[in-house]
């Protein structure tokens, strides 16, 4: 049985063979992404010239330190891919992302992508989302505004406000993150949109039928790619 680092280096490294010579792609966030960040890195010193848009500061400084060429969304018209990590995949590759803090950059480039890979250990592959918090993020002012109206909304039982070493957890953008704990979530499109009608929410974890494919790497060293589109 394989180290769940082993797990998350084989599914990275797979990925990468996705990527062609010239590409320009997008870069996502995570403990398995790093492991494609290195892997990338090193066909790059092999002669590999590709340009990543990072969906996080994290990123993008790893990027740079694995020799990657880094750019900005805004001065490329369209991704050739995205690769990214996921807290949960479900059978129709629905996708709760945001453990990391980094879901509105994420969604943002992945919405700018003609494909989005996933890329994750088999953990991560559940029957139904909801058992992972749901990340919500909101502008810091009124946030326990926003927090009532969700919970009034009956949609989960529980929020947290999310804290990172003791103080509140400021994203990239200087937004808070509501951590809204639902169990089990029966219709993803439709708490995606609702979510987004309550005034101060910037974004959800809810990825809605944007994945065109995810690779999952297993513990006995089976690397497989389930294809949604």
């Amino acid at each position: 049985m394989l180290s769940s680092e082993e797990i998350k280096k084989r599914a990275g490294a797979n990925a990468a063979d996705f990527v062609k010579q010239g590409a320009t792609i997008g870069l996502g966030t995570g403990s398995t992404v790093y492991w494609l960040i290195q892997e990338l890195g090193e066909r790059t010193k092999q002669g590999l010239n590709i340009t990543v848009v990072p969906t996080s500061a994290q990123s993008a400084q790893l990027a740079k330190e694995a020799g990657i060429t880094v750019s900005d969304l805004d001065k490329v018209d369209q991704l050739s891919l995205t690769i990214d990590g996921a807290d949960e995949i479900d059978p129709k590759g629905q996708l709760i992302k945001g453990g990391g803090g980094a879901l509105l950059q994420e969604k943002i480039v992945a919405s700018a992508s003609k494909e989005l890979i996933i890329i994750a250990d088999y953990t991560k592959l559940v029957k139904q989302l909801g058992k992972f918090p749901l990340p919500v993020e909101v502008i810091s002012f009124g946030y326990k505004q926003v927090w009532k109206k969700i919970l009034q909304s009956g949609v989960c039982k529980e929020i947290k406000l999310r804290e990172k070493e003791g103080k509140i957890f400021i994203t990239d953008h200087q937004h808070y993150i509501l951590d809204c704990y639902c169990e089990k979530i029966e219709d993803a499109f439709l708490l995606n949109e609702n979510l987004h009608l309550i005034p101060g929410v910037v974004e959800t974890g809810l990825f809605i039928n944007m994945t065109t494919k995810a690779i999952i790497a297993y513990g006995d060293g089976r690397v497989e790619e389930i294809k949604f589109k």
